[in-house]
């Protein structure tokens, strides 16, 4: 089946634009009903089969499990394993776990699933064909003598159980809910409500075992702790007793005390070495005005024995020198003692200092690893206390661990399969097959490049088509002349009455007469058109010469019972004049002149004077020369010949010639200013027209032509 080219130009152009022409699309639908109804038959068949023979049965059972936002709290104990939330990562995690690996082999130990072909596939019987063994088989990887088949690993056969196991099993969350619907397909009823049960059990007894084991772990690494803990206490236990038995040690209030007492002492020191200084500075007065300046000396002193010896010696009394010396050694004695005294007491105030802050800083720092043992010591009873009392409170949990979930439903065991849904998969399959139907029609549709009708030919090419020849039912070319002559009404005949009208109408003012018939390809039926056509012309009573241009094919001579005479080369060279090589044929009531053939390359020949002078001295004899060219893609003959005929008609077979193939033959004759006069659509085929929905261009006048 092909497409039109009309509606396949139409459907590329709705496919460009931005609406679809539902019309033209419908109408391709319509003429490929054949191809989308056998597509969805046999697509219809392979769901039978499928539904009714190929498919295995299998059941669906659902548990659903509740997840328990809320924990039950027996005891004010803070639990090793928090509880679950409620969030939405925390579902979709839970989700996970459910269908995680590990469970899944859990499950299918406990179930002994190793046992089922269903899940093992190494336990199902060979298939009686398979078409890999028979490729191998027939290539020689298979041989008569048996192989040893390695075998696989325990691990492989589990993990590839446990996978297929996985494959059966669907986990999913009711929306807005905590509740979790565990879905088995197996191909035992039994089998798929056992296993959603299994597996919800599993589940809850994994949350539970995966508590308990968090808390004993807990419970061995808070003993060891708690043990560590203990050493520590009682090391740093011991360290304090021994170093407050070793050392003297006096309180914070007494290490006060003696902070204040040496403050005290050094503030006694300032005075004292402000005495000590003033002594000094005296006694240098002293002894400076000594002897030399007794009134200094006297005013130095302030001393009234001094002043009255020195106003006994200023009065000149007798023995006043004497008692007035004897003043001043005794004042510059004493002045000695006070210094002396002053420096002593300040040596034994510095003697204090220095003892005091001796003991200050020696009881400081025996205070100060006090208190740093008397913090450790209570710190590690402190982390003792809190590990003691964890384990006792994580060894209590052991006994009264809860999971967080619970079973909401169990599965029951479905009554009917749940696939294949029969009439599912034939409603499917029939409309797959019409998808698919469709699409190839339409795929043909968009691929078409052929010419179905004169609309499409003449805008494609922008050339007008002057002529639709239907194929004519005969046999064989010799009978195509005695069919248009016994039948002289039928469509073929018409249609080439209706092209010489066209021919003959085109330029009333300057009738053609030298008409060139031509194609793109080979078997466009050019050859047919023109002996027919010279058939209608000479039916007119005008004298008509059918002239052979094709001289390397020469099919012309199959037309008509060939009296081998000789062709229009030996006209055109002098060796026979022109009567004698003209073959008159009675059916076709014209003259033949044959093509011949020569060593001379035709297009050469064709170019010469000699044949322009030949075709002038044919338009003197005749009314109308129908020259009968090779095709124009194959040899430039048509092109040379074209520069002397009046007409030239280019034949386009119907469905058969590709849009390029005409247009680049169009394009060769513009190329040497060659202009087709017209095109002829020729060998259209009536039934297939109906079949592409343009029956009814021809079918009214086929009708009329029979009546």
């Amino acid at each position: 089946m092909k497409p039109t080219p009309a509606t396949s130009d139409a459907f590329h152009h709705d496919l460009q634009g931005d609406e679809i022409d539902l019309g033209n699309l419908a109408r391709t639908l319509w003429r490929g009903k054949l191809w989308i109804l056998l597509s969805g038959l046999l697509a219809l068949i392979l769901g039978v089969y499928y539904a009714y023979v190929a498919a295995v049965p299998v059941y669906t059972a659902n548990s659903s499990v509740a997840l328990e936002s809320r924990q039950e709290q027996v005891m004010d104990i803070q639990s090793v394993v928090t509880g679950l939330g409620g969030d939405q990562s925390t579902i979709n995690t839970e989700t996970e776990v459910i269908r995680s690996r590990g469970l899944v082999e859990q499950l299918v130990l406990d179930m002994n699933l190793l046992e089922d072909p269903e899940f093992n596939a190494r336990l199902r019987p060979p298939q009686k064909f398979s078409l890999s063994r028979a490729i191998k088989t027939v290539t020689g990887f298979f041989n008569d003598a048996p192989t040893e088949v390695a075998q696989a690993s325990e691990r492989a056969i589990l993990d590839s159980t446990i996978s297929a196991t996985l494959a059966a099993i669907s986990v999913t969350n009711l929306r807005q809910s905590f509740i979790f619907q565990i879905t088995v397909v197996t191909q035992d009823p039994n089998k798929s409500a056992a296993i959603a049960n299994r597996l919800a059990e599993l589940y809850i007894n994994n949350q539970i075992a995966v508590k308990f084991e968090k808390t004993e772990q807990a419970t061995v690494w808070l003993s060891e702790r708690v043990t560590s803990l203990q050493k520590q206490l009682e090391t740093s236990q011991t360290a304090l007793k021994d170093f407050s038995s070793n050392t003297k040690l006096v309180s914070s209030e007494a290490l006060a005390g003696l902070n204040r007492q040496i403050k005290d002492l050094r503030d006694r020191r300032v005075e004292v070495s402000a005495q000590t200084d003033m002594a000094r500075a005296n006694l240098e007065v002293l002894r400076a005005n000594l002897g030399s300046n007794p009134d200094a000396f006297a005013a130095a002193t302030q001393d009234p024995t001094l002043n009255q010896a020195l106003k006994a010696l200023r009065d000149g009394s007798a023995g006043a020198q004497e008692a007035f010396d004897a003043r001043s050694q005794s004042l510059i004695s004493r002045a000695e003692l006070t210094l002396a005294r002053a420096e002593a007491q300040l040596e034994a105030l510095d003697a204090s200092i220095e003892e005091a802050g001796n003991r200050i800083e020696t009881q400081s720092q025996e205070l100060v690893k006090l208190e740093q043992l008397q913090r450790e010591a209570e710190a590690n009873r402190l982390l003792y206390d809190a590990f003691l009392s964890r384990l006792k409170e994580t060894s209590i949990q052991q006994g009264i661990q809860q999971a967080d979930s619970r079973i909401l439903s169990r599965a029951v065991v479905p009554n009917q399969p749940s696939a294949p849904r029969k009439s599912r998969i034939l409603a499917l399959s029939l409309v797959l097959g019409v998808m698919i139907g469709a699409g190839v029609v339409l795929g043909h549709e968009m691929t078409q490049n052929t010419f179905r009708n004169a609309e499409d030919l003449e805008a494609k090419t922008g050339y007008a088509v002057i002529g639709q020849i239907p194929k004519i039912p005969v046999g064989a070319r010799r009978d195509i002349l005695d069919y248009l002559v016994e039948k002289p009404n039928s469509a073929g005949a018409e249609s080439i009455r209706n092209l010489r009208t066209s021919i003959l109408l085109a330029n009333l003012d300057n009738p053609p007469k030298v008409i060139m018939s031509t194609s793109s390809i080979p078997g466009e039926g050019k050859t047919t058109q023109s002996v027919a056509l010279a058939q209608n012309l000479s039916g007119m009573g005008a004298k008509v010469l059918l002239l052979e241009g094709d001289l390397r094919r020469r099919v012309l001579s199959a037309y008509f019972n060939n009296p081998n005479l000789p062709g229009f080369l030996s006209v055109i060279s002098g060796e026979i004049p022109l009567e004698d090589a003209i073959f008159h044929d009675k059916t076709l009531n014209a003259d033949v002149l044959f093509g011949q053939k020569s060593r001379i390359n035709a297009a050469d020949l064709f170019s010469s004077s000699t044949f322009t002078d030949f075709i002038a001295e044919l338009r003197s004899i005749y009314d109308y020369i129908i020259i009968d060219t090779p095709p124009v893609l194959a040899v430039p003959d048509a092109r040379v010949i074209g520069q002397s005929v009046d007409t030239i008609v280019y034949s386009v077979k119907w469905d058969s010639t590709s849009h390029s193939q005409v247009l680049e033959g169009l394009r060769l004759l513009e190329s040497v200013n060659l202009k087709v006069s017209g095109l002829a659509l020729s060998q259209i085929d009536n039934r297939k027209m109906k079949r592409y929905g343009y029956g009814y261009n021809y079918g009214t006048y086929k009708g009329y032509y029979d009546s």
